[in-house]
């Protein structure tokens, strides 16, 4: 999330012995792409505490804030961000939830004030601070509408940006940032970490190389390959997907590849110079194989377009669906506007028969107008098969929105965000009645309720 911020599932021994996945309601997929304006679920109510406009019937609670004291003594950081939840059995949930904290943001992350014995963290700057980005893990009680507790799950990172949700009861989260070890800090970063969703402290923390180094954004997990799909926050960012060399277990290494076309020369996605991917149409897929993949010259991009991989304009959030995955592009399209891509893929994904019976791209969404889209960032699939999209706006006066998109790729207004900042980590609980979201900042999570069936078309 390159923004005005940047100058503005093996799980843990815990108790959650029946942790499982999905952040959403059992997904289901979006259909082709139009353009007509539903009436949705109606019109925004002013919302009287000036946080979140809302429409009729749905309501919010804030359920956790930047300052709050969480049980392990420390506090919760500041720039929520990227977020992904689970079932811990009955009626809790966990939400782990990232911190998109830079260098110099000590102050604003969890170890301010604390004076106990140290948690693990991954990295220090060169004068010995612990780095303050990371994840912060909530255990919710979907029945009572309560925190039951909240701790760090990782610490020592550098601007935690989205993530993604694992089958196997983990979050993946993604640093948007390059530093090198020796110029401010002791390690590398750049990399993706995994998070259990049990944690109830802050882990040891292990960088996922196979997984690349590179502006991360994003990932999705498809459960039924356990392939891994990330996205990168780059102007001509790429797609990724790791073929893991063992299912579940990304330590342990794999093949990283790169998304590319079929069609001979069509290597751009962006459309910011004549239409070449035009909205709705869908092309086929090739992977190529990427080498050197720790890029320590941040190049990992470069070269595999010059191989032939396709262009992205800034990937940001992306989302498994039934069969399928969704992932914004912030200023593709003609108006840099954003786009959303559809990825679709082959029966035979991540396999040799994979080249006569290939994936499938789609340009699904392509905004013409601010009041259409503007610049999508996290996205999540709501309960009846509709996209909820986070906009991250850069106008001076920012008025960002939760924007709903039907399955014929009609958008909506949801809510809309009455603080100077963006929303961010939208996320489902597994049985579809909340939807929680995050403030950037001052960070704050919230859970929105209310009547989700009523608007099926």
């Amino acid at each position: 999330m390159t923004s005005r911020r940047a100058f503005t599932q093996a799980l843990a021994a815990t108790a959650f012995a029946g942790l499982s996945g999905a952040c959403a309601s059992p997904p289901r997929s979006v259909a082709a792409a139009g353009s007509t304006r539903p009436r949705a679920y109606g019109e925004l109510l002013p919302d009287p505490a000036g946080l979140m406009d809302l429409p009729r019937g749905f309501s919010y609670r804030v359920i956790s804030s930047f300052g709050d004291r969480m049980d392990d003594g420390l506090l919760v950081g500041d720039y929520c961000d990227g977020m992904g939840c689970f079932s811990a059995g009955g009626s809790q949930v966990v939400l782990v939830r990232n911190h998109e904290l830079q260098i110099q943001q000590a102050d604003r992350g969890p170890l301010r004030g604390f004076e106990g014995t140290a948690p693990p963290v991954y990295d220090r700057t060169v004068a010995g601070v612990a780095l303050p980005g990371g994840t912060s893990n909530i255990v919710y009680d979907l029945a009572t509408q309560r925190v039951v507790r909240q701790n760090a799950s990782l610490i020592g990172t550098i601007r935690n940006c989205a993530g993604g949700i694992t089958p196997w009861g983990t979050w993946l989260t993604c640093e948007e940032d390059l530093t090198r070890a020796g110029t401010r800090v002791g390690k590398d970063h750049g990399w993706v970490f995994e998070v259990p969703a049990a944690a109830r402290g802050a882990i040891a923390p292990v960088p996922l190389t196979a997984l690349g180094r590179f502006n991360h954004e994003a990932a999705a997990v498809d459960p039924r390959t356990g392939i891994v799909y990330l996205t990168e926050d780059r102007n001509d960012g790429l797609l990724y997907r790791l073929l893991p060399d063992s299912r579940g277990e990304l330590a342990r290494g794999g093949r990283l590849q790169a998304l590319a076309l079929v069609e001979p020369g069509l290597t751009d996605s962006r459309n910011w110079e004549g239409t070449s991917f035009a909205r709705g149409a869908w092309q086929a897929t090739r992977w190529i194989d990427l080498d050197n993949v720790e890029s320590p010259e941040d190049d990992l991009r470069k070269r595999g377009h010059a191989a032939g991989a396709l262009l992205f304009a800034r990937g940001e959030g992306i989302h498994m669906g039934d069969g399928e995955l969704y992932f914004c592009c912030t200023s593709g399209g003609a108006s840099k506007l954003g786009q959303v891509m559809r990825y679709r893929p082959s029966r035979f994904e991540g396999r040799p028969e994979e080249r006569r019976e290939p994936g499938r791209l789609q340009n699904f969404l392509e905004s013409a107008a601010i009041t259409e889209f503007n610049f999508g960032d996290n996205l999540t699939i709501a309960p009846n098969g509709h996209l909820i999209v986070c906009e991250d706006q850069y106008t001076p006066n920012v008025d960002n929105h939760l924007r709903g998109v039907t399955p014929s790729g009609a958008t909506y207004e949801f809510g809309r965000l009455r603080v100077q900042t963006e929303l961010a980590g939208a996320c489902f609980s597994p049985d579809g009645s909340i939807l929680f979201v995050n403030v950037y900042s001052p960070g704050k999570t919230l859970a929105i309720t209310g009547p989700w069936k009523s608007f099926e078309a």
